[in-house]
């Protein structure tokens, strides 16, 4: 649970902004606190941005943001949050680390937005822990931590730590918190400033139903995507996808041309090659460790396909980073706690 606060004051909170982190979450996560302060009279919550080392931070939308200090003064904060979003991995520094887990020792709950959760797990604090993240890095993490269990929820609050998938699920967790610390009232009233009708609970869905996202409602193909987006590392045949939806594999190709325009083949190769790109961006999984994890029999063999559907081969697409965004004017001022 979120841990209480007993001390003076409105309750601090901390959030380690990561190089690249995703601004959607962090202005998801900190607003709710803002609004509440407002829609309560009385500052119940103040917060402040950190960075590894103080100094300004890029967002994955290119803009620059200054913040309020250096992780260094988080040892006097109860809460801190990490967030993240692309390639964590490339900021996760030893010092980083170290810092973490002593801040951990120290008593401070530790959170994480995105894929802060892959920092947190680097720094070994989530051992025995349920978890979640933005659905998009859940096939890396897992390739690199499959000891740790992952959900599927929006966000998940465990003893000392919780976790949180980004995006809009971050504005749920902290309206889940303000209800849990304040009352539900409050935080009813906080949704309605955002016009956010309904207040998730931690085990809505992250994504679209999938027959929402592929625009489909025919039970039998649905049953066969399903299996097929489960069993990527080692491919059912036709036979089989066929069987368990209770067709033959002659209705099966006429299904999937008809509803999907692809044969049935073609809609599985596609999810490897899809699952294959997330490993290749997300992870430093050799090519042919990011085959045999998509079912694919060789580093040659999904080379040829990754080749046929994105245009280049996997080498190239992991050498080739996001473009660089933004200037030295591009600065915004991350918004600061009522202090």
């Amino acid at each position: 649970m979120y841990r209480p606060y007993a001390g003076d004051g409105p309750e601090p909170i901390g959030v380690l902004l990561i190089p690249k982190f995703a601004a959607m979450a962090f202005f998801s996560a900190i607003e709710p606190l803002r609004v509440a302060n407002r829609m309560a009279g009385r500052e119940l919550f103040a917060w402040r941005s950190l960075s590894e080392d103080g100094g300004p931070v890029e967002a994955s939308n290119g803009m620059r943001f200054m913040v309020d200090g250096a992780l260094a003064e988080a040892s006097t904060l109860p809460t801190l949050i990490v967030c993240s979003s692309f390639e964590p991995q490339l900021y996760e520094s030893k010092r980083l680390l170290a810092a973490l887990r002593r801040l951990a020792r120290a008593g401070v709950m530790l959170g994480a937005l995105d894929t802060g959760a892959h920092i947190l797990a680097k720094a070994g604090l989530l051992e025995a822990l349920p978890v979640t993240m933005h659905w998009e890095a859940v096939p890396g993490f897992r390739e690199e931590f499959p000891e740790i269990e992952v959900s599927e929820e929006l966000f998940e609050v465990q003893r000392g730590c919780f976790t949180c998938a980004g995006g809009t699920a971050a504005l749920d967790m902290m309206l889940d918190m303000i209800g849990r610390k304040h009352g539900q009232a409050l935080a009813r009233a906080v949704s309605e400033q955002f016009i956010h009708d309904r207040i998730r609970s931690s085990s809505d869905h992250q994504r679209m139903e999938r027959g929402t996202r592929l625009q489909i409602t025919n039970s039998k193909a649905l049953r066969i995507v399903d299996l097929m987006e489960r069993n990527l590392e080692q491919p059912l045949d036709g036979p089989a996808l066929a069987a368990a939806a209770g067709i033959t594999p002659r209705q099966m190709e006429r299904l999937f041309r008809a509803l999907l325009q692809d044969s049935p083949v073609g809609f599985y190769r596609q999810l490897r090659l899809d699952r294959a790109r997330s490993l290749l961006r997300q992870t430093d999984l050799a090519i042919t460790e990011i085959a045999l994890a998509t079912g694919f029999s060789s580093a040659s063999a999904l080379s040829r396909r990754y080749r046929e559907r994105f245009g280049l081969a996997p080498r190239d697409d992991r050498r080739d980073p996001l473009p660089a965004r933004g200037g030295p004017d591009d600065i915004a001022v991350a918004p600061r706690g009522l202090r």
